[in-house]
């Protein structure tokens, strides 16, 4: 597979939530603003890359009995990181995403790719395919966000958008998040019958 097609994959083709289903209980909690959207994918990715790098780095001596531990600690390593980061430099950033931090630790992406991947592929591939599953996460959460921020609260980015709209509360409670996830899929699958 090209680097091109390694990196890209994550964006359509295998992308973590609209495609494997993965990842989707931090997206439906944190995809309230823009904001809180552009954050989760910034930690996401740094453990999503960073894990990869250490996973493809030590899949030639860890033993297969204990490589999921060893993976978890290497991935609550750097969640660790992110979270106390954030917390020293970013503290309403860090009351915003709440518990959503720490869970990084068990997000299925991040250990599906450190499975799935980063264990049988070289250092430059792995950081490719965190970036690109990043990065596909990142695109969907963020789509995700803005719809629900745009019709639940009438702002992006802290912004009003049109004076007098009524926002829709529902759509930044969880039952929007479930209902503009389900749109976006089914938009999803439309695009892809069109493309066979």
């Amino acid at each position: 597979m090209s680097m091109i097609a390694e990196f890209t994959k994550g964006i359509w083709k295998r992308n973590p939530i609209l495609i494997i289903g993965i990842g989707i209980c931090p997206t439906l909690a944190v995809s309230t603003s823009l904001s809180n959207a552009l954050w989760m994918t910034l930690a996401a990715t740094f453990v999503l890359v960073c894990s990869n790098i250490l996973v493809s780095m030590v899949k030639g001596i860890t033993p297969s009995h204990i490589r999921i531990p060893i993976f978890i600690t290497i991935i609550a390593t750097f969640v660790i990181i992110v979270e106390l980061t954030l917390k020293a430099y970013q503290p309403s950033v860090y009351s915003a995403l709440g518990i959503f931090i720490p869970l990084i630790v068990v997000n299925c992406i991040i250990l599906g790719r450190a499975e799935e991947f980063a264990s049988k592929n070289g250092v430059f591939a792995s950081i490719l395919d965190g970036l690109g599953m990043g990065l596909g996460f990142g695109l969907t959460l963020s789509l995700l966000a803005i719809i629900r921020e745009t019709i639940g609260a009438n702002k992006l980015l802290g912004y009003t958008l049109i004076k007098g709209y009524e926002p829709v509360g529902a759509m930044v409670a969880a039952p929007g998040a479930f209902f503009t996830l389900g749109l976006i899929l089914w938009g999803m699958n439309r695009i892809k019958a069109k493309g066979n």
